[in-house]
């Protein structure tokens, strides 16, 4: 059964998500995704994750409580950039890239190739005796 009711309330909450992120954007810049870096240092993922556990913190500490929607709808928009960074990157394990595991495994494979050629002697060493 098709609830109408919630299907718009949820199409009303992601469209004040959507015009909140694109305004910040707009005023911003691509900030949260393109880090200018002038201070800090922190991958654009690092970043976020921050910003994230910073407004996890304010809820832990009582702000909805205190009726501060703009908490929830900063989490919420920080959590759609965390997905945005997640699929430019192809998978959460890659967002900073740190752990490029496709890249790992190449490198992992080259090696193989490598060291089974030095076996056969495809490769010699300046150090002659």
């Amino acid at each position: 059964m098709f609830d109408n009711k919630f299907h718009e309330q949820v199409h009303d909450i992601l469209q004040g998500i959507e015009d909140l992120l694109v305004a910040k954007n707009a005023k911003y810049g691509n900030s949260a995704l393109e880090p200018l870096g002038v201070f800090s240092q922190l991958s654009a993922k690092e970043g976020l994750l921050v910003r994230i556990d910073d407004k996890l913190k304010r809820i832990k500490n009582g702000s909805l409580d205190k009726d501060d929607e703009d908490v929830v709808n900063d989490l919420i928009g920080y959590l759609v950039l965390l997905k945005i960074h997640a699929s430019r990157e192809q998978s959460f394990d890659e967002l900073d890239g740190s752990h490029n595991w496709e890249k790992i495994k190449q490198r992992e494979e080259l090696i193989s190739i490598m060291r089974a050629d030095e076996k056969d002697g495809l490769y010699w060493s300046d150090n002659v005796d």
